[in-house]
């Protein structure tokens, strides 16, 4: 039947080897979450009425978004990459969380500053991001667009989120942090290293933060200090956190690989 043979060689270019152990860590994740945090599962689930119409009150976008990300994680995985993205994505995802909850831009409905639960989430949104993004570049490679028009939208999309983010972020100028954040935006905007992709990123990481933020603030898992649900900055600094990672990554794997050069030759000089 080549019907059916064409849909096993299609997925057989999507999962890899790689994409049970990356679903299968994801599943993991998900269980210690809830096992360490159960109270605050126990508190959710407690508004659902098993015994009558549960599922008008099945909470169906966080199943969706969940659902989502299980997908796109598992597309064409590599842990060789995927790793370093899981890594960027803690340590950039802690960072971040620090940054809003000390200064209150934003806080969790059981206060914490940041609560640890929620960390998880940013490397597991950052594999997400990076296959949309990938899969925005694959349909553009079909169909190429010259270069300069991405050039033209990074500088006026960035220039216009780094001036929203100064206006949203101004009650904290007062903050150490906010100005450590503001720095590093407008150090990352005003050196990029590929056009095309920083743009795709940040279009991929804000069209997924657009459903993240949605279900956080209205449910009121977090709120903002403006009480918008959600503000449009919140949804853009998805895509520029995206592109924080996206670079981050590129720096830490170009470390590695001068130290790693440097270990060779040094073992390479003392054979010798």
């Amino acid at each position: 039947m080549p019907y059916m043979s064409n849909i096993r060689s299609a997925l057989s270019k999507i999962w890899t080897r790689d994409s049970s152990i990356l679903l299968g860590g994801f599943f993991v994740t998900i269980f210690l979450i809830v096992y360490i945090w159960w109270p605050l599962a126990e508190e959710v689930l407690s508004y659902i009425d098993w015994n009558g119409p549960w599922w008008l009150y099945m909470d169906w976008l966080l199943l969706g978004i969940f659902l989502f990300m299980s997908i796109t994680i598992v597309a064409r995985a590599n842990l060789k990459t995927d790793v370093l993205i899981v890594f960027v994505g803690i340590c950039g995802g802690l960072a971040i969380e620090s940054w809003g909850t000390q200064t209150n831009l934003w806080h969790y409905y059981t206060a914490e500053r940041p609560p640890l639960w929620i960390i998880p989430a940013w490397p597991i949104a950052s594999l997400s991001i990076d296959r949309i993004t990938r899969f925005f570049k694959w349909i553009l490679d079909k169909n190429p667009i010259h270069d300069s028009i991405f050039t033209y939208l990074y500088w006026i999309v960035f220039a216009s989120f780094l001036t929203l983010m100064l206006v949203f972020v101004s009650p904290t100028f007062d903050k150490s942090y906010t100005w450590l954040a503001t720095i590093l935006c407008i150090l990352l905007i005003l050196t990029p290293t590929d056009y095309r992709f920083a743009l795709l990123t940040f279009i991929a990481g804000s069209g997924l933060g657009y459903y993240l933020e949605l279900w956080g603030t209205t449910r009121q898992c977090w709120i903002y200090y403006t009480n918008e649900t959600p503000p449009l900055f919140a949804v853009l600094a998805h895509g520029m956190a995206a592109v924080a990672f996206w670079r981050a990554g590129l720096l830490t794997k170009m470390i590695g690989e001068k130290a790693f050069r440097r270990r060779e030759q040094r073992i390479e000089s003392s054979d010798s």
